[in-house]
């Protein structure tokens, strides 16, 4: 399976969710890592992703490749991430077949009603556990 990261900015969240699934996947699985700067990229590559990419345009180019995307909700509102996050991303993403798994951490001011606070570590965790899970659902017996 082909697991991808989006992150911005300098790439903390990214390269701690690339780290964390290269823990628990190992090398069986393709971890690609799409950044919205060049810090943010080479930073998941540090953390241990296979493919990285930059940009817009890697972004939308690389998405219909993948089969899971984990990022955190910011990128899905246009303007986030300190206008990192375009209209062009936010609609990618959406119109991506790949099952997104989105960590409710946004400086936006949007609230999402029914999901329980947690520490960015609790979160972190939650995100990889279910990204095994699909994998695990996906894989046949």
């Amino acid at each position: 399976m082909r697991v991808c990261v989006i992150d911005g900015r300098g790439g903390g969240l990214g390269s701690r969710l690339v780290a964390g699934l290269r823990l628990e996947l190992g090398q069986a699985h393709h971890i690609v890592a799409l950044g919205t700067n060049t810090v943010s990229a080479a930073a998941m590559k540090q953390a241990g992703a296979t493919q990285v990419g930059v940009g817009p345009c890697a972004i939308t180019d690389t998405l219909p490749t993948v089969d899971i995307i984990v990022a955190s909700l910011n990128v899905v509102l246009p303007g986030a991430m300190l206008g990192e996050v375009t209209p062009e991303i936010v609609h990618a993403i959406l119109g991506a077949r790949a099952t997104k798994v989105l960590l409710p951490i946004n400086r936006a001011r949007v609230e999402i009603v029914g999901v329980g606070t947690g520490t960015l570590d609790a979160l972190i965790a939650q995100s990889l556990s279910r990204v095994r899970s699909l994998i695990s659902e996906a894989l046949p017996v």
